[in-house]
């Protein structure tokens, strides 16, 4: 294996969710690593754990969904995709997440849900006080925004416009959690330009408005 891909997975969810699977079943014969980590609850130890993962896998790319965005967003120096990204993760929690969560996939841990209390939304504050810190032409770059047009849970794409521009900004026919059809026909050919595993995506695949 040459190049290694870190997928960050959403809210609730865990590494071994279908999205990773998927990804590492296409990639692995192309010569990609995927690493799929269950990412801690706490949002500040889970900011500390991804900082120590990219140091220590030193990933070719970055690919995050959901709230696993509001954390790639702030890695900075490595290629990153962002997939629905909420980037709003506190107010979000507050309007609708509070007392005790299913995990939708299986963790590592065996931990089978979890609870949302007034401390991790506060935590969640902390973080986002660092999104979209010392962006850089170059930094612009490497990140892509790509957003789902039936997304009804999450909708930063003017947050990530904003910043960003419109550059690497995408949109597709799809919702906030992804199926076999979207990483098929969005995000894998992305992850194989980026990765240098193919041609780039012809314009026309690109939406911006």
């Amino acid at each position: 294996m040459n190049k290694t891909l870190l997928y960050i997975h959403g809210f609730a969810s865990a590494g071994s969710s279908g999205t990773a699977v998927q990804m590492r079943t296409h990639l692995y014969p192309k010569g990609v690593m995927v690493e799929s980590p269950d990412i801690p609850v706490d949002p500040i130890e889970a900011m500390l754990f991804l900082r120590q993962k990219v140091q220590d896998a030193q990933p070719s790319l970055i690919v995050a969904t959901s709230m696993g965005a509001l954390y790639a967003e702030q890695l900075r120096g490595v290629p990153r995709i962002l997939v629905n990204p909420s980037f709003q993760m506190a107010r979000l929690l507050m309007m609708r997440g509070m007392g005790r969560q299913q995990f939708r996939n299986k963790r590592m841990d065996g931990s089978k849900d979890f609870k949302v209390d007034k401390a991790m939304i506060e935590a969640f504050r902390q973080v986002e006080k660092h999104s979209f810190e010392a962006i850089t032409p170059q930094e612009k770059e490497l990140v892509w925004g790509l957003f789902g047009l039936q997304d009804k849970n999450v909708n930063c794409q003017g947050i990530f416009r904003q910043h960003y521009g419109e550059g690497h900004f995408v949109t597709f026919q799809g919702e906030h959690y992804l199926n076999g059809q979207v990483l098929g026909h969005t995000v894998l050919p992305l992850v194989e330009q980026l990765l240098s595993l193919q041609q780039p995506v012809p314009e026309w695949e690109r939406h911006s408005y």
